[in-house]
């Protein structure tokens, strides 16, 4: 069911159903490249990382990751939403999308929304964003975000040292 909205997009909590797009989506190089291997090889591993990551998060913090699908074909293409790390003192906002969708402006749109839900109906008063140093495209919309990059972190994730934003002045 879609809570958010844009002009192209629903913006949709995943669901248990959406196990072999969660499957796709995490297997792609980009997320293994910049988000990282989540052992996730078959659709038992989606639906169990679904039930204790996406569906956990939701019930515990009342904010996650969502689907992004399109409008015109229902299709999910890809994630966009905050995420709650225990190294983190607030939620940052994390994004993805399939190959096939990628330099179209879709995760874009869906952040812009993200960000104006996250500020103005969670109240969040700080969104942070982390991104690897090669990952230009993630550095390029964080900061159209209005994110301002603040220094270097060590991810507990991944092992690897991160760039790290903030929505705060410094």
């Amino acid at each position: 069911m879609s809570f958010l909205s844009t002009h192209r997009l629903t913006i949709e909590k995943v669901t248990l159903s959406d196990g072999p797009f969660v499957l796709e989506l995490m297997n792609t190089p980009t997320w293994i490249q910049y988000i990282g291997d989540r052992s996730i090889r078959n659709l038992e591993d989606a639906n169990a990382y679904i039930q204790n990551n996406y569906l956990k998060t939701y019930e515990q913090y009342g904010y996650g990751l969502y689907k992004m699908v399109l409008k015109t074909s229902l299709t999910p293409i890809g994630m966009c939403g905050f995420v709650k790390r225990d190294y983190l003192d607030a939620p940052d906002i994390g994004f993805a999308v399939l190959p096939a969708y990628e330099g179209k402006g879709y995760t874009s749109e869906a952040a812009l929304k993200i960000m104006d839900y996250g500020l103005h109906t969670l109240n969040l008063e700080l969104i942070l964003g982390i991104t690897s140093p090669e990952n230009i495209r993630s550095q390029s919309l964080l900061e159209k975000l209005g994110l301002k990059r603040q220094g270097t972190i060590a991810s507990a994730d991944i092992g690897k040292t991160l760039y790290f934003y903030s929505t705060a002045d410094s």
